[in-house]
This record gives structure tokens, C-alpha cells and sequence, in this order.
């Protein structure tokens, strides 16, 4: 039988898919729409099976989006995957390692 996820995206998180989706929006009409759309299309990837995503660093989990520079920073605590940060891959780690 297949585990059962549920998805928390922390408030930091959120901010960060709320700045790029302005950003994207910014620089062109429905780009922030195509930005979302492959978002959740990673985060249903996600959900299907977390653990496929290798570990970056100590239990934290990354996976990236296919047609955008960032990636989903996630740890997998029970039956909950906890999204901590949604990064540009150019952006430094250290950044947002205190929201752990």
C-alpha cells in the first residue's frame, strides 16, 4: 500500500512562490501563471513519492522545477512533507537554512 502525504508549506515558502510568480508576471504577461503551473506540477511529483529526491544536507530534500531555476527545499516528517523554502537555484543556501 502506498504512504499518504500531506503538504505544509511553511510561510517563508509561501513568500518565496509569492515573489517569483510578481517577478515572472513582471516581466512578462502570465509568465507568474506558467511559473505556478509547473510548481504544483513538481509538488504533485513530490507528493507522489518524496523520498525519490536525494538529501542535500542533513534531512532536508531538493527538488527542482523543470522549466524554472528553483528548487524545492523539503523535509518528509511522518506523513507530512514540509516545503521550508522554494529557492533560485542562484540564490546562496545559506539564506534560509535558519528556517529550519
Amino acid at each position: 500500500m502506498k504512504r499518504q502525504y500531506s503538504l505544509i508549506i511553511s510561510d517563508e515558502a509561501y513568500f518565496d512562490i509569492l515573489d517569483a510568480y510578481l517577478w515572472y508576471n513582471a516581466l512578462r504577461s502570465g509568465l507568474g501563471d506558467e511559473f505556478e503551473l509547473n510548481l504544483e506540477k513538481e509538488l504533485l511529483r513530490l507528493l507522489d513519492n518524496p523520498e525519490q529526491f536525494q538529501i542535500k544536507y542533513k534531512s532536508v530534500r531538493v527538488t527542482y522545477l523543470e522549466k524554472f531555476p528553483y528548487g524545492i527545499h523539503y523535509l518528509i516528517e511522518e506523513n507530512f512533507i514540509k516545503v521550508a523554502a522554494v529557492f533560485h537555484t542562484s540564490r546562496n543556501p545559506q539564506n534560509w537554512k535558519n528556517r529550519l
